[in-house]
């Protein structure tokens, strides 16, 4: 990685707009997810940090429907209009009944402000050298699939993006350090081809979505077991992401999908992460990313319990602490 062009001083932005929450008629009630751990998270971040955190904040708006095509087919966007399929993606089969134009506005509309925040944060990193999207990480979507509360693939739609604008071009090299519980079949379904893209992925191998044509296409790939403890899993992490990162060939941004749900008392992760472990993994993506020169765009992807915005305040919180 010599010769990596970095920005002169780590100067963190955080994205984030009050349109993330998803919250309507209950339905934080039918799905593990808190809907309302953005604005949960982003309350933290105020109390602690004031005007120092507000003016380092982007809003964003939606991501039209011409942004989406950069990566979606037009018959996948299409079939966002049915309810029945947006409740499968959504894995809420009891929404299947609700206009389409309701879950428009009401579940798929906050997807989209994510969506964005994603592109913003990636445009945004390339210049400050850290930048936090308090949403994102749709790590299971596909050109012209959903999947596992996954509608749009907004990792995928920022490296577009970014290479539609001229920020990167087609033969530069881009990380994607995917540390969500459960393997981001979707990215790396969406970029199977493009080999100036590279993957590490660490997840619980007996859960959801066990996808083998993906695992192929995974750079470094690392499975864990249900019940795997901080001490292995800091381990591996600390054993392979130096490595991995020294064989890119510069690098230009990594892409960090964060998730929460690897905490031990995560009903879908199933694994045995303390919180102490979450913090401990999230700094030494950090610090290796930023001792690299690397600019991070970190994402929040996955998290099922009432702890996760806890976790991810108190991640962001550390960052701010270090390079704000």
């Amino acid at each position: 990685m010599a010769g990596m062009m970095k920005p002169t001083k780590i100067r963190p932005k955080l994205v984030y707009s009050p349109g993330y929450d998803i919250r309507w008629l209950g339905i934080e009630k039918l799905h593990p997810l808190d809907g309302c751990k953005y604005s949960r998270t982003w309350k933290v971040l105020l109390d602690r940090f004031g005007d120092k955190l507000q003016s380092a904040t982007i809003t964003p708006t939606a991501a039209t429907v011409e942004l989406l095509q950069t990566i979606h087919t037009p018959e996948y966007l299409q079939q966002l209009t049915n309810s029945h399929y947006v409740a499968q993606v959504l894995e809420l089969a009891s929404l299947d009944w609700v206009p389409s134009g309701i879950l428009d506005r009401q579940v798929l509309q906050p997807m989209r402000l994510a969506t964005m925040g994603t592109v913003i944060a990636a445009k945004t990193a390339l210049e400050t050298g850290i930048a936090i999207n308090l949403s994102g990480g749709y790590h299971h979507a596909r050109r012209d699939l959903g999947a596992g509360f996954c509608v749009y693939a907004d990792v995928s739609i920022a490296i577009a993006s970014l290479r539609q604008s001229g920020q990167l071009t087609a033969a530069d090299s881009i990380a994607i350090i995917d540390l969500d519980a459960h393997q981001g079949n979707g990215l790396a379904r969406i970029f199977e081809l493009d080999r100036t893209i590279h993957i590490l992925d660490m997840y619980n191998q007996n859960i959801y979505p066990q996808d083998r044509r993906a695992i192929d296409r995974i750079d470094r790939n690392l499975p864990l077991a249900s019940g795997t403890r901080d001490d292995e899993y800091l381990d591996k992490l600390q054993q392979y992401l130096p490595s991995f990162l020294q064989q890119i060939d510069r690098p230009k941004i990594a892409f960090y999908n964060a998730g929460t749900d690897i905490y031990e008392n995560d009903p879908l992760g199933r694994l045995k992460i303390s919180a102490e472990g979450v913090l401990a993994r999230d700094r030494f993506v950090f610090q290796t990313l930023v001792n690299a020169g690397i600019p991070v765009v970190m994402v929040l992807s996955g998290g099922y319990t009432s702890e996760s915005y806890q976790l991810v305040a108190r991640s962001v919180g550390e960052v701010w602490e270090t390079w704000g």
